[in-house]
């Protein structure tokens, strides 16, 4: 599948193997830079909203820079955008959160095996995200889908499929 995980974007022009090298490069030491500014900042920082702003705007710049070469579905991007995902998470921006992750869970499917717990993780986050939106049908499914993944995965009994179960329930 790694061919699958680095693919490049297909444009009229392919990029030369050198901007391929040259891109990955610059996606590995923006993974770097972002996993140390997000260290630093915490240990230093007493309040994290400034912090989220620029860690917001480092993923967001070097994805667009990545999409150049590389397609969504590309390692490199989806951890940019489960970075970004993260920071909305943490701002409570709820819409932003659903639109990265509208856009992992399809290449997580394919990259990741059948009863993956990181996919299912996606579709979690995925189906509270909705209903904290007030689309209850698409949390709903997507909360199943969770469901369906985690119970190959830690059995049908297991407490935490419970309470995902209640939380269905409830809404």
């Amino acid at each position: 599948q790694d061919k699958e995980k680095l693919e490049i974007r297909k444009l009229n022009d392919p990029p030369s193997a050198e901007t391929v090298r040259d891109m990955i490069k610059y996606a590995r030491n923006v993974i770097e830079e972002f996993r140390r500014a997000k260290h630093y900042k915490y240990i230093l920082c007493f309040t994290l909203t400034p912090l989220a702003c620029e860690l917001l705007e480092i993923c967001e710049l070097s994805l667009d820079k990545m999409g150049a070469v590389f397609e969504d579905s590309n390692v490199y991007m989806l951890h940019m955008m489960y970075q970004a995902m993260g920071v909305c998470l943490y701002v409570q921006d709820w819409e932003g959160a659903l639109r990265y992750g509208q856009k992992i869970i399809r290449p997580y499917s394919k990259h990741y095996p059948s009863y993956s717990l990181n996919v299912a993780s996606m579709w979690l986050k995925l189906g509270r995200l909705y209903m904290a939106l007030e689309n209850r049908i698409a949390g709903v499914k997507a909360l199943k889908r969770a469901i369906a993944i985690m119970e190959v995965a830690h059995g049908k009994d297991h407490p935490y499929i419970s309470e995902i179960k209640k939380e269905l329930e409830d809404h």
